[in-house]
């Protein structure tokens, strides 16, 4: 097919032999409009540069092109590599769907009058939600409210008919701790995330179920919460390390955490896998690969922007497709065993 620029419907129509309402309908995700003639249009559209009129189509589909979120500001909510990770798989997913982000920044504590507000608004499709907590309210009230949502995580305590995607945080962590049981260790410590979030409890839940089926508990003393930053990761492990039954293994909630941890350990002369065992959650950050730590860290992954690309992906056919249904999906983490986990040091 010849390259060509600023085409416009009429022309597109002609030259592939479709009526106009057909490309409009299958631009739009349409579900009567066949897969082939789908393909057909979109591999022409993209190659032709052709990109429908923004007017047109909130006059033809009723729709805007946005998705909203809502994203949590002030003084105790400090900026987040994760949430900025995620958001950029979602909006690459947007932006080749067409779609804009609508980000509407609010205290935690106004987040549901922001949420009420933007869904009035008329100016999104849809709304995705994050930071999902224990007994999360918010979904009773995206819920009540006639607007497509997606959840990007899960909320104990909250029936689960809602539509999510989420990572088996308990599993991966049960798995990881099963691994340093194998190799011999009983005290095993545990730096989290924050204390009431959905994803810090089903992890935490993983670690002590493991430790139960093996006669063992988890020490109050030896798990803490905290922002998942290089420095709380360091505060944390000196804090575990100066125990006195310390432990010998420590599970950490993410790469930013175990680069802090790994930094309090040099400075005690103590090596991951041989001094002390080391396992984190990997979100696949760009600049926090596990290999390229001095040790290469033994991790649990699942990829953010994955997550991301897929919530998008999700919000958008929920939104051009109507649909209703709580569909449901849970990602398997993947255990990957590198050089900082190794025996239990012997007493």
């Amino acid at each position: 097919m010849e390259e060509m620029t600023d085409m416009n419907l009429k022309q597109l129509s002609q030259l592939l032999g479709i009526s106009q309402t057909t490309i409009s309908r299958a631009l739009n995700g349409y579900p009567e409009v066949s897969a082939e003639t789908r393909r057909r249009v979109m591999e022409a559209a993209e190659k032709t540069g052709y990109r429908p009129n923004a007017a047109a189509q909130r006059l033809a589909t009723g729709k805007v092109g946005s998705i909203g979120l809502v994203m949590p500001i002030g003084e105790h909510h400090r900026s987040d590599v994760h949430f900025g990770e995620f958001l950029s798989g979602l909006g690459e997913e947007a932006s080749r769907s067409g779609f804009h982000l609508v980000i509407m920044p609010t205290e935690p504590e106004n987040e549901r009058d922001a949420l009420r507000g933007l869904a009035a608004s008329g100016s999104v499709d849809g709304i995705y939600l994050a930071y999902m907590k224990n007994n999360d309210p918010r979904i009773a009230m995206m819920q009540s409210l006639s607007l497509p949502f997606l959840v990007h995580g899960r909320s104990v305590g909250v029936e689960e008919d809602y539509p999510y995607l989420d990572v088996d945080n308990e599993g991966a962590f049960h798995d990881a701790t099963q691994l340093l049981l194998q190799l011999g260790h009983t005290r095993i410590g545990l730096l989290n995330g924050p204390e009431g979030y959905d994803f810090t409890y089903r992890r935490c839940l993983g670690v002590e179920k493991a430790l139960a089926a093996n006669g063992l508990s988890l020490h109050p003393d030896n798990k803490r919460h905290s922002s998942m930053t290089d420095e709380e990761g360091y505060l944390g492990m000196e804090a575990l390390l100066s125990r006195p039954e310390k432990p010998t293994a420590i599970l950490c909630a993410s790469t930013a955490l175990a680069l802090g941890a790994i930094r309090s350990l040099n400075q005690r002369g103590l090596k991951p896998g041989r001094d002390i065992s080391l396992i984190a959650h990997d979100d696949v950050l760009p600049l926090l690969k596990p290999d390229n730590f001095s040790v290469p860290l033994t991790t649990t992954r699942s990829s953010l922007r994955a997550a991301g690309v897929r919530v998008g992906q999700r919000l958008i056919n929920r939104i051009k497709l109507n649909q209703t249904e709580p569909h449901q999906e849970l990602w398997k983490a993947e255990l990957v065993v590198r050089a900082s986990t190794g025996p239990a040091p012997k007493a």
